[in-house]
């Protein structure tokens, strides 16, 4: 294989990349909505695309132990496409949470929200623009803007604490409210566990530019 065509391989599983964070992107947002507008089709739609969001994860992670067989790369290489692996591994997961969600508004449609959903809406939010934000950095491979992104998981930790005080509050007030309120709890809890997956993403971005594996686990919450 000529370097062109390398090199094209390369590009190729980094755009990906990108293609495959835009399907999670919209996972997220669509899932959120279903919760909000107790919408079932849309509800639906989420989990189906979660199937084909399977496929493009395992597709990304063949072509990319193709790439290893037969190229033998180094270097920047090497951490780049094991990074692509791991990090098409947590998008996926990333879209089962998104997929979760989904569901518990399918389970709750029949039943009135307990209240208007306001921070769960924002939660999802802040977990995409920190998506798109370590994409941004994947694709410039810029520790510096990895590292600084997870700090901004803190937003979302202290987002489902406030939503964890809150519905614990109603469930003291009104067990009858306890049901409603545990699936409100679980779907903040997928929210916050995609923010987890986007600061996996943002150690390998680290590893990929700088050949160093670091934990940034240093929230504050």
């Amino acid at each position: 294989m000529t370097r062109v065509a390398y090199a094209h391989q390369i590009q190729e599983l980094q755009e990906s990349i990108v293609a495959m964070a835009s399907q999670v992107d919209k996972a997220i947002a669509r899932s959120s909505d279903a919760l909000a507008r107790q919408d079932v089709d849309l509800a639906r739609a989420v989990m189906e695309a979660d199937r084909e969001i399977n496929r493009v994860r395992w597709q990304i992670e063949e072509r990319a132990l193709l790439t290893l067989a037969t190229q033998a790369p180094i270097a920047r290489d090497l951490r780049l496409i094991s990074s692509v692996i791991h990090i098409a591994t947590e998008l996926e997961r990333m879209a089962d949470h998104a997929a979760g969600n989904a569901k518990i508004a399918r389970l709750t449609a029949d039943e009135a929200l307990l209240k208007p959903l306001v921070d769960i809406p924002r939660m999802a939010d802040a977990t995409r623009a920190m998506l798109s934000e370590s994409i941004t950095a994947f694709i410039a491979a810029d520790a510096e803007a990895a590292r600084a992104l997870f700090a901004r998981d803190d937003e979302i930790d202290h987002l489902y604490n406030q939503i964890y005080r809150e519905l614990l509050t109603y469930m003291l007030a009104d067990p009858s409210t306890i049901n409603r309120a545990t699936h409100l709890l679980w779907a903040a809890h997928n929210l916050e566990r995609i923010g987890d997956r986007v600061t996996n993403i943002c150690e390998r971005i680290v590893f990929m530019a700088t050949g160093r594996l670091e934990e940034l686990a240093t929230s504050s919450v």
